[in-house]
């Protein structure tokens, strides 16, 4: 059966990278402030981990999330109806706006792109969830309960 997608429950979409989606998936998003930008004060990261949990369970389920000085991880699952991308771009824009708003930053504040993957197995879940966890400590060693890190209770 040549030319017949063996996946057809899955979608590809691209803009500089591509993006796969699938219905019910669990995606790793990760995404960088401009390459214009400071780093990311520890007010600001304050501001941006709310705005990120505050969606949990309401427009996605949060598995984990990290905000670093420099970028952003999530693990995370759209609730039926909501798309990866529609969720990006408003979490994206929010903060923006607020770290704008009151921090005075210029735009753009984060780049353009992000890159996202989705979950293939509980194994890979697991290695994603524990780089998130890990990624405070791979940065700057000695680090413990790094305040910019949020994990779903199990």
């Amino acid at each position: 059966m040549s030319g017949v997608d063996p996946t057809p429950e899955i979608e590809r979409y691209r803009r500089h990278l591509p993006h796969w989606r699938k219905d019910g998936a669990i995606y790793y998003v990760t995404w960088h402030l401009h390459r214009d930008q400071a780093e990311l004060e520890p007010a600001e990261r304050d501001l941006v981990l709310p705005a990120l949990t505050y969606h949990d369970n309401r427009v996605y389920t949060l598995f984990a999330a990290v905000v670093m000085s420099d970028h952003v991880h999530m693990l995370l699952q759209p609730l039926a109806g909501k798309m990866l991308e529609k969720i990006m771009h408003s979490r994206k824009g929010s903060t923006s706006r607020k770290l704008a708003r009151r921090f005075g930053r210029q735009a753009p504040v984060w780049q353009s792109e992000y890159f996202d993957r989705i979950v293939r197995d509980p194994h890979e879940f697991d290695q994603k969830l524990r780089y998130i966890i890990e990624n405070p400590a791979r940065r700057w060693p000695g680090t413990v309960d790094y305040a910019w890190l949020w994990v779903r209770d199990q």
